[in-house]
């Protein structure tokens, strides 16, 4: 298990913790990758929202899953400063990092910054979505669920164009980001992430004959609802509120994207083959 050797004391730059379990930090994984980047010249030090981000920061250290990762990009915020994600939690696709790989990347520059795509969401007509209005950004998704028994009617339209209502248990628009986490379990497709699409499943249709459906990231996406119910549950990646069933929904690409660095020898593909085990079959010798 290698981590990062000790140098020469440089001057100290700045580089951010965000962790949602703090258990994490009292594993021998973490302190021996926090030692590594201490000996590379990094300052580290905690946070918990983007007030408390110092100017000259480097980067977010993203230490946790997926679900921190999502949080961290709320601290990030336009701010444009770099998120890394250090995985301790379970799957990890934007958390795809083991920290025995994060210093020897830092020491020798092995990593670039590419830009993910952000959804934007506006609310009208009465809603009381505090979690939206503070910040109207996703990553990953936007969903609308029924909040009572009854089917819900969700009314969607690209561009001013109107589509079937979809009678269900909701609808989600995913960016690329998204199509390997709630898109995908609702049985939409796997999207390479710099893709410049996004992504319209319904969540557990009444008919057979609708499907996921691909736009482009272009698209404005307006969306209301058909309800015996008075609220529909409207999630913004691991956020959730209840809104107005009378409330109207626009969807559509953020002004700004989320910074996230990537590791020189992290692969999609091989994180589909790894993570979720595609194409695991007998006849291609997998079991072998």
């Amino acid at each position: 298990m290698k981590f990062c050797k000790k140098t020469l004391m440089l001057p100290e730059k700045k580089l951010a913790v965000f962790v949602r379990d703090p258990r994490f930090l009292s594993e021998p994984r973490y302190g021996r990758l926090e030692d590594g980047l201490r000996s590379l010249g990094y300052a580290l030090y905690p946070v918990i929202s983007s007030s408390d981000i110092v100017a000259g920061t480097e980067m977010i250290l993203s230490v946790g899953g997926d679900g921190t990762f999502l949080s961290a990009a709320t601290v990030a915020g336009e701010s444009g400063i770099p998120v890394l994600g250090v995985n301790f939690g379970r799957l990890g696709f934007l958390s795809e990092n083991r920290p025995e790989d994060v210093c020897n990347a830092m020491e020798t520059s092995d990593f670039t910054v590419e830009r993910r795509a952000l959804l934007h969401a506006v609310l009208s007509q009465g809603t009381d979505s505090s979690c939206i209005d503070s910040w109207p950004y996703a990553l990953n998704e936007f969903t609308v669920h029924r909040s009572g028994a009854a089917t819900l009617g969700v009314t969607v339209s690209i561009d001013g164009n109107s589509l079937p209502v979809y009678w269900s248990d909701g609808l989600l628009v995913a960016t690329s980001s998204g199509s390997t986490a709630y898109s995908l379990s609702v049985g939409g497709p796997i999207v390479l992430p710099e893709s410049r699409v996004l992504i319209i499943s319904p969540i557990a249709p009444h008919n057979l004959n609708v499907r996921p459906l691909i736009v482009p990231d272009s698209a404005v996406i307006e969306i209301s609802f058909v309800s015996r119910d008075r609220k529909v549950l409207f999630t913004a990646d691991n956020r959730n509120a209840e809104i107005s069933a009378g409330s109207k929904i626009t969807v559509s690409m953020a002004r700004f994207s989320l910074n996230r660095i990537k590791l020189n020898s992290s692969n999609f593909i091989n994180a589909l083959t790894g993570k979720l085990f595609w194409g695991e079959d007998i006849r291609n010798g997998n079991n072998q």
